[in-house]
């Protein structure tokens, strides 16, 4: 099916983005898959490194098995990946991510692997890997005094040290071992000898022997750490499948964005919509739009016009869809779920089994009916048999296979397209062909049988013209009628689509505009709200200042407050004003200015005396000027408001006040309001009755009376009118 379906190259692309090589056929739960996409996408992570197939491995431990460093490490890099996955910390994969607990043996052993998957952190091997570089240090420095001995100069091919059999050598010419006893460990192709030193002899047995014992120390340590996967392997399969499935994941992320495709959940739905899709194996495409609800697709129309193509991008697009392929795609295409994609397209002719073109396609389309809920696409249903009989059978054929199964079908034969286009179920699509241009369009329209222009194909791939114009004549005057009617047909359904679309673009246009225009009110509205709320609250602010000035007890603070009210006030209508005049340019309630009425031109302001026509006599700075009256910008002012302090005729006013029975703190706000109603209704003295009592009630009222900016003096009463237990207050 890939094959038929020319996605071999995007397969092949695709698992290039695998950790390791695997099907591309996703594990788990569709709609949960599609989620940690959508999820995977938005989030930035470093793709798992290469990991190889672990399941003989796995097969290994449980048989008690000793698995080398390589094997060992590739454990480790599957732990280590997932522990950097849970380092993340994102919460939509905490379900995921939180059952992956991995074991503190394992991850103890981990500690111990590099990067390159060198053992490490112990101290033995190290101190055997430095024993080891000190030796080879050391036949180094022997290899290099021979190369500057005079006496071997005359031997010597070249001044460098060789590799030759993995043995560190010299390159000398013939005759080197009247000099040199050595051994000979190869020839070059020049026919010189690659030759080691005897010296060298007890330095190579010292290195080899401590290769053995690295060998040995490591062999120790992959037993013991194969012991302790053994005892985890069910954790270590688990891993193992888990890796898989995030690989299978993030390969489809990372291959959508670097070729700007996305994902498509497919749903139960009858509805096939596809927008501007393009198949993976087109270099250069014309974007696929199609809608299509009934169960079978018919396909018509002119000669390499793009039917086929349009089957596989249909096949292609659900087929894509069912495995959470990425696709290039439009937001709004939706695609149904099936159990199966079939392609009925190649010819299934070979002779080497015996069968025909047309007994192929049957035994193909045999095995169809065993199966239910399947997308079937059939390229040229007519192929290799008589037109009229197969016109006939393949109705029956696809009445019975819509009852399982919705078809899509190309085809040339006119009688069958007519046949099953009678069906309700069944929808027609013909290609369209450009008459002027002589060229297809590669586009499509619904609901009519397109020609299919096998006269004007044969001659565009290089049939003789002379030839065309003979079969042209030679066809039949009825059949040529009923093509030009089916051309014609074709012709006006395409314009009237054409048309159907620019008013609906239009009127997307204008129901985008209605919308900008409705949001833009709703904007300016919340705006003057906000403006209106800020106001209230600074004159509000001015208001709670002014009441503060009239309580305020000394004259300093009274004209502070005075003035901070004055102020905000000022402020606040100075604010509105500008906003005012800043909106009423655009404002649809603009007029023109009058002789008598302030202007502004540019950044000048002045008097319109006079208007002549389009011209207008300002004076500005004492100067007349004649200007366009459409450079006069009336000067719209809010009349200013003078803040006046009004002071308040008492309701009440009274000459005495009797405290007796109240707290200190009600006392003194009776005195307060009482000595101010007695300044407004004009009073020189008052008497203030407080009793004698414990002292606390006279102490208090005397301390106020002390600092009130209204009290003049005050003394206590005379025995007859209360003695100490009253004040006379002179004002």
């Amino acid at each position: 099916m890939i094959q038929r379906l020319d996605l071999e190259e995007y397969l092949k692309e695709f698992e290039t983005f695998f950790a390791r090589p695997k099907g591309y056929h996703l594990i788990g739960d569709l709609k949960k898959n599609f989620k940690y996409l959508q999820l995977l996408e938005k989030k930035e992570f470093t793709p798992p490194p290469p990991v190889e197939n672990l399941d003989r491995e796995l097969i290994h431990l449980k048989k008690f098995g000793i698995l080398t460093h390589s094997q060992i490490f590739q454990f480790i890099k599957i732990v280590n990946y997932f522990k950097y996955l849970k380092s993340r910390n994102w919460e939509e994969f905490e379900e995921w991510f939180g059952k992956i607990e991995i074991p503190k043996e394992i991850e103890k052993m981990g500690e111990h692997y590099n990067s390159k998957g060198e053992v490490i952190g112990f101290p033995q091997l190290a101190e055997i890997g430095e024993r080891i570089k000190e030796i080879e240090e050391e036949i180094r420095r022997e290899l290099y005094r021979y190369i500057n001995s005079r006496k071997l100069e005359h031997y010597l091919v070249d001044r460098q040290i060789h590799l030759s059999g993995g043995e560190e050598a010299l390159l000398l010419r013939g005759g080197f071992h009247h000099i040199l006893k050595g051994d000979i460990v190869g020839r070059s192709s020049g026919g010189f000898f690659y030759v080691v030193p005897a010296t060298l002899k007890k330095l190579k047995e010292k290195k080899r022997a401590l290769f053995n014992a690295r060998e040995e120390f490591l062999y120790q340590i992959a037993k013991e750490f194969s012991q302790t996967l053994r005892k985890w392997v069910r954790f270590l399969e688990f891993i193992n499948r888990e890796f898989d499935k995030f690989d299978q994941l993030q390969a489809r992320v990372f291959y959508a964005k670097a070729k700007g495709y996305q994902f498509f959940l497919p749903t139960k739905t009858r509805n096939f919509r596809l927008r501007e899709f393009c198949h993976p194996s087109l270099r250069s495409c014309v974007p696929i739009n199609l809608e299509w609800e009934k169960q079978v697709l018919i396909i018509t129309g002119v000669n390499a016009g793009g039917k086929t193509m349009l089957l596989k991008s249909i096949l292609t697009s659900a087929f894509l869809g069912k495995h959470l392929l990425p696709m290039k795609a439009r937001e709004g295409t939706q695609i149904p779920l099936f159990r199966e994609v079939v392609p009925i397209i190649t010819d299934p002719q070979n002779s080497s089994q015996d069968i025909s073109t047309f007994a192929g396609r049957i035994q193909e389309f045999s095995q169809v009916f065993k199966k239910e809920n399947g997308l079937l696409g059939v390229d040229e249903i007519e192929l290799g048999t008589d037109a009229n009989e197969a016109s006939i059978l393949f109705k029956v054929v696809v009445e019975e296979l819509m009852k399982k199964h919705r078809i899509v079908i190309t085809t040339h034969h006119k009688r069958l397209a007519s046949l099953l286009a009678n069906n309700p179920q069944v929808e027609l699509l013909a290609a369209v062909y450009d008459e002027k241009r002589r060229v297809p369009t590669y586009q499509f329209i619904k609901g009519t049988i397109g020609k299919s222009y096998a006269f004007e194909t044969a001659q565009r791939y290089g049939i003789p013209f002379n030839l065309v114009t003979r079969a042209k004549r030679e066809y039949s005057d009825d059949l040529e009628r009923l093509d030009q009617l089916i051309e014609r047909s074709t012709q006006l359904e395409f314009q009237l689509k054409r048309r159907e679309a620019e008013l609906e673009k239009r009127l997307e246009e204008v129901e985008l505009e209605k919308a900008r225009l409705a949001e833009s009110r709703l904007r300016a509205e919340q705006a003057l709200e906000r403006e209106k709320e800020r106001l209230q609250r600074e004159f509000g602010e001015a208001i709670k200042e002014a009441k503060r000035a009239l309580k305020a007890r000394q004259e300093r603070e009274f004209h502070r407050h005075l003035n901070r009210a004055h102020s905000l006030h000022k402020e606040a209508r100075s604010r509105w004003e500008k906003r005012l005049e800043k909106e009423s340019p655009s404002s649809p309630l603009r007029r023109p200015p009058k002789p008598g009425e302030q202007v502004r031109y540019r950044n000048n302001i002045g008097e319109l005396l006079e208007i002549k026509g389009k011209w207008g006599i300002v004076e500005i700075d004492g100067k007349r000027v004649t200007l366009p009256l459409r450079d006069l910008e009336l000067v719209t002012s809010t009349p200013k408001r003078e803040v006046k302090i009004v002071k308040p005729k008492p309701t009440r006013a009274d000459v005495s006040l009797d405290l007796h029975g109240l707290r200190l703190e009600e006392a003194l706000e009776k005195v307060e309001e009482f000595l101010n109603n007695a300044v407004l209704a004009g009073f020189d003295e008052v008497v203030i009755y407080h009793g004698v009592g414990k002292g606390i009630l006279a102490k208090g009222v005397k301390e106020l009376l002390e600092r009130h900016p209204l009290v003049k003096s005050f003394e206590n009463a005379p025995p007859s009118m209360g003695g100490i237990g009253a004040k006379i207050v002179r004002l």
